[in-house]
């Protein structure tokens, strides 16, 4: 892990924004600023699924790079604060995660909690915002969003998941409907469908950036044993690459949809 005088909470990767696409990291990182030690942990525990999603660093690059639009990575471990909550979610700051106590959140004072919202949490989040308005100042038109992550494949002593891939989202078909059709139509793939995990998050990053703003968008899950290595996280990007410039290629992707979220009211 790096130790950074300087630490910066995101990397932005450049790219063109008249294509009208934004991708987001939410875990791609697990980095932690020099202050924090490793928050009581062995070194271990940063290898684990527990302080980032494996390979999606990797894949973010690969895919920014062949489709050549903008991407927005957090670099700090969701062990420090997890920027894909929202600030009242009680899983923000960990205490415990699959069997793993992180001592150096237990206990956290709230000036504590305050620090790292207003040093990682929300610098990160506002690059996010500030790619997605920039992409649609560009264009004149809703942007699409895609965000990137990775599951573990097997939690906590359960059954072995059996997805290859998952994509979640909440109430906005418009991507989700393509993507799951495209994917399903490689025999070799298992394909979830809001599996491992339901999209419907409140105050998660999409709920914050593209449901709010009625932007269409989907979240990618890839199961992490497929992209730990390059050449696997090279071989995702050139099979999502073509199915996600697609997509984007569809009219009713950069039109501003207002929909009422399975989360609650917005």
């Amino acid at each position: 892990m790096m130790r950074d005088a300087l630490f910066a909470p995101f990397e932005f990767l450049d790219g063109n924004r008249a294509k009208g696409m934004v991708l987001v990291a939410d875990h791609a990182g697990r980095e932690l600023p020099a202050e924090y030690g490793d928050l009581g942990l062995p070194a271990s525990e940063f290898e684990r699924h527990i302080a980032y999603d494996i390979g999606i660093e990797a894949l973010t690059r690969a895919l920014a790079a062949q489709m050549s639009v903008p991407a927005v990575m957090a670099r700090f471990s969701r062990l420090l604060i997890d920027p894909n909550r929202g600030e009242d979610d009680p899983t923000l700051i960990r205490q415990l995660y699959d069997g793993t106590v992180i001592p150096a959140n237990y206990p956290l004072s709230g000036e504590e909690r305050q620090r790292r919202l207003e040093r990682y949490y929300r610098p990160y989040d506002d690059a996010v915002g500030s790619a997605i308005a920039s992409v649609a100042a560009e264009t004149g038109e809703a942007p699409l969003v895609v965000s990137l992550h990775s599951f573990t494949p097997a939690l906590q002593g359960r059954a072995p998941r059996p997805w290859h891939v998952g994509i979640l989202w909440d109430k906005d078909e418009r991507a989700v409907n393509p993507l799951l059709e495209m994917l399903r139509n490689d025999p070799q793939l298992v394909v979830g469908d809001n599996e491992p995990y339901d999209g419907a998050l409140r105050g998660d990053t999409m709920f914050r950036h593209a449901i709010v703003n009625g932007y269409a968008h989907v979240l990618i899950e890839v199961r992490q044993d497929l992209i730990t290595d390059p050449q696997g996280a090279a071989s995702w990007a050139s099979r999502l690459a073509p199915m996600l410039e697609a997509i984007n290629a569809m009219p009713d992707m950069h039109v501003v949809r207002q929909y009422g979220s399975r989360t609650g009211p917005v």
